[in-house]
């Protein structure tokens, strides 16, 4: 089955852009993310009790937007249809909650406002965010799919 491979191009770019910007917070030892709200590293060390710094938070932050790039290309690549179907649609389910999570905070926030300082064109970007995860997992879904028996 022929599959959408534009909405698995599109959220790459995007994960490499927030690992890019989540990597240039964490040299500047700054926690948030440039064009949004930015978090005083004062007050974030207050809410992780110094679990750990706020550099390598972000250091973190910046690997998973390099992963996620790499997980949403092994979708339209031939080397990531050799991982078996229900392993990638298990690893795609954790990224989309991980994801979903994060871009609904980020419209609530920017549409009703809870308080993190997202605006609302956050919001909107937020939606377009769901909108290709979901249409990359289904795509990768439908074209992976075993024909059943004609009939």
């Amino acid at each position: 089955m022929a599959m959408a491979r534009w909405p698995a191009y599109t959220m790459t770019v995007l994960f490499l852009g927030y690992g890019a910007g989540k990597a240039v917070f964490a040299a500047q030892g700054k926690l948030g993310f440039p064009g949004g709200p930015v978090v005083p590293a004062e007050e974030y060390v207050s809410y992780a009790r110094d679990v750990m710094n706020v550099t390598m938070a972000q250091w973190f932050a910046a690997a998973n937007g390099l992963i996620g790039a790499v997980l949403v290309m092994a979708t339209v690549t031939k080397v990531g249809r050799r991982v078996p179907r229900p392993l990638m649609l298990a690893v795609l389910g954790v990224v989309f909650l991980g994801v979903g999570a994060g871009m609904v905070v980020m419209i609530a926030d920017g549409f009703f406002g809870l308080g993190v300082g997202w605006r609302w064109y956050h919001g909107v970007l937020g939606i377009v965010v769901l909108g290709l995860l979901t249409a990359t997992v289904w795509s990768y879904a439908r074209a992976t799919r075993r024909a059943g028996p004609a009939g």
